[in-house]
């Protein structure tokens, strides 16, 4: 199998430590960390076509969305479309076509920039069955590009909805969990308690198949979407439902750490948000994992006795992923409002953004015994919060200056950190099909401009195209007279789905700012532990926190995973497609609210009216 090369921007945030000039003052990278402070730009332009339940940006000046395959106004081969690609610059709108249903996905780009799309849930009729679907997609300038599939030899191992996923060191990526069929939350029944790769490999005994989980099995039922960090040692943090663990996944190893505090429920549909908080030479590149929000409901009984007016968590907490933090255990601080389905956002400036969701309820639709429409959670939270992971305790929260939104941005929603420093905020549909009851289906696109977008900002040039692993670079600066030192943030933004964030990541590198302040030499990351090879958007920050425009390249050599064809060939001959699975599926998808509505056929355009 040979997989196409292109550049692509990965989710992780590196910050590459700059050192001042002779005579100025030494930056002390992003601890303490410097911000504008001020007023926030918000506006609404653009539709997205496709309710954006899926969101990556792809490149410096495109994102896709996925949505599920449902009415949407956006038409692509005769066809309802259920994907888009977005033209950030001018907020216009291109139909992509993939074959497959994507609905409740994961993503992650390859090493070599490719994004994949993995997962999903049945079509039957004129469409495909995406349970076991993999979707390729290289980006484009020209408008030409499109979603590949081959769901005959480019498939998953098995039937996963809402699964999850994660970049490694190889460039490869991990797909880890989810149901074989659909419906409001995970059970005995319907769990694929398993991890795979693509492209697959021959380890630990199961050559190109998938891989049993007993922490997938432990965490049932609320366990939908686990949350997936690799580790600078290469491991993955996973958490799901109250749980948490350190996998070894080249030995299939699971390392139990302490519970999520307070009983607090931080994956689907309990969701709360998660980050790694930034990598830094300061911190000597260890990790920190935090968990905003989540549910305290319990995942064992009935939906129907849920309501959509429980209140949701305010708990954001903290772990340290060392020998003495671990023993040490979550911190917990407090969000000025209770989440559920909160998005964390990593910004240039290394803070977190807070944006998205709920006050009440849990996810999904048509479950609760009191939907507010279909939504099964109520009381949007409209204004963002910005998190200062380095502030003193109390002080880490602040809404000050931020606009409140007038969209309600429910479940089904999403967001991203955009090249050009905006966050672009978007989707939002809590129900079966196209809907304008309370909690519409949302197409409008807002774009939060934090104050550094109304300072003058440095620019650069001179970033390679690939940037390999140990080896240096020189960037050519512009820098605002009042800048005295620099960082280099280097962002992979992520794919953006139900709250969850994959891949996203910040790390800081050596870097030196020259005598006359018009270039930075640049040391790339060390390894694909603390930066998984793909793509990154790099961000040369001020030391009064104002970012550059995100120029991309790709981490690593730019080349295609490893491809054990013989894994390849075991995989396909002792696995089942996706037509043979759905026609042997035990468990039937559930015949109300989330997960019912599965399309009989491909959604036709509108009847034109005739003349």
């Amino acid at each position: 199998m040979k997989l196409s090369v292109s550049l692509l921007a990965p989710t992780f945030l590196f910050s590459l430590l700059v050192l001042a000039a002779p005579g100025l003052p030494r930056s002390s990278g992003l601890t303490p960390r410097a911000f504008v402070s001020g007023t926030w730009g918000l506006v609404q332009e653009g539709t997205t076509g496709v309710s954006a339940q899926q969101m990556v940006i792809v490149s410096e000046t495109k994102a896709i969305i996925f949505d599920k395959v449902e009415r949407n106004p956006l038409m692509v081969n005769g066809h309802a479309a259920w994907a888009a690609e977005i033209d950030l610059p001018s907020r216009t709108v291109r139909p992509l076509n993939p074959i497959t249903n994507t609905w409740c996905a994961t993503g992650s780009f390859l090493g070599n920039g490719t994004f994949i799309n993995s997962g999903g849930n049945p079509m039957v009729g004129a469409g495909a069955n995406g349970l076991q679907g993999l979707r390729m997609f290289n980006p484009c300038d020209d408008g030409t590009c499109d979603i590949m599939e081959n769901t005959r030899r480019i498939r998953l191992t098995s039937n996963r909805w809402y699964p999850s996923s994660a970049r490694l060191e190889d460039g490869s990526v991990m797909i880890l969990g989810g149901s074989v069929s659909g419906g409001f939350i995970n059970g005995a029944g319907v769990n694929n308690p398993t991890y795979e790769f693509f492209p697959p490999k021959n380890i630990n005994g199961f050559n190109g198949l998938r891989i049993p989980s007993q922490f997938m099995v432990d965490t049932l039922n609320g366990n939908h979407f686990p949350n997936m960090h690799v580790l600078p040692d290469g491991r993955i943090f996973v958490s799901a439902n109250q749980q948490a663990m350190i996998l070894d996944w080249k030995t299939n190893t699971e390392t139990r750490l302490p519970g999520i505090p307070n009983g607090v429920r931080i994956s689907s549909p309990f969701s709360a948000g998660a980050v790694l908080l930034p990598l830094t030479p300061a911190n000597n590149f260890t990790p920190e994992i935090m968990i905003c929000g989540g549910s305290t409901v319990s995942d064992r009984v009935n939906p129907s006795t849920l309501s959509s007016q429980t209140p949701a968590s305010d708990q954001c907490a903290r772990l340290v992923l060392t020998t003495a933090g671990i023993a040490a255990g979550w911190k917990v601080e407090r969000m000025p409002q209770t989440r559920i389905f909160v998005e964390l956002v990593l910004l240039p400036d290394g803070r977190v953004l807070l944006v998205n969701g709920a006050r009440t309820g849990v996810a999904g639709y048509g479950n609760v015994g009191d939907q507010i429409g279909q939504s099964n959670a109520d009381n949007p939270t409209l204004t963002p919060v910005v998190y200062d992971p380095n502030a003193p305790a109390g002080q880490r929260f602040s809404s000050d200056g931020i606009p409140a939104s007038t969209i309600p941005r429910m479940y089904h929603s999403t967001s991203s950190l955009t090249p050009n420093g905006t966050i672009l905020v978007a989707g939002s549909n809590p129900n079966d099909d196209f809907s304008t009851a309370k909690y519409p289906t949302e197409y409008r696109m807002e774009f939060f401009s934090p104050p550094y977008m109304f300072r003058p900002r440095p620019t650069y040039t001179g970033l390679p195209a690939t940037v390999n692993f140990g080896t240096s670079f020189t960037l050519n600066v512009v820098l605002p007279s009042t800048a005295t030192s620099v960082v280099v943030n280097i962002i992979d933004l992520g794919f953006a789905t139900h709250g969850v964030h994959m891949d996203q990541r910040l790390v800081q590198l050596q870097a030196t700012l020259s005598p006359d302040r018009r270039s930075l030499r640049v040391t790339a990351p060390a390894n694909g532990r603390i930066y998984p090879p793909g793509p990154a958007f790099v961000y040369v920050v001020t030391n009064e926190g104002v970012p550059s425009f995100g120029h991309k390249t790709i981490i690593g050599t730019g080349a295609s995973p490893p491809v054990n064809q013989a894994a390849i060939n075991n995989m396909l001959a002792n696995t089942s497609g996706p037509a043979a699975v759905a026609k042997a599926q035990a468990v039937p998808s559930p015949t109300s609210g989330e997960g019912s509505h599965v399309a009989s056929e491909v959604i036709p355009a509108p009847e034109q009216p005739t003349a």
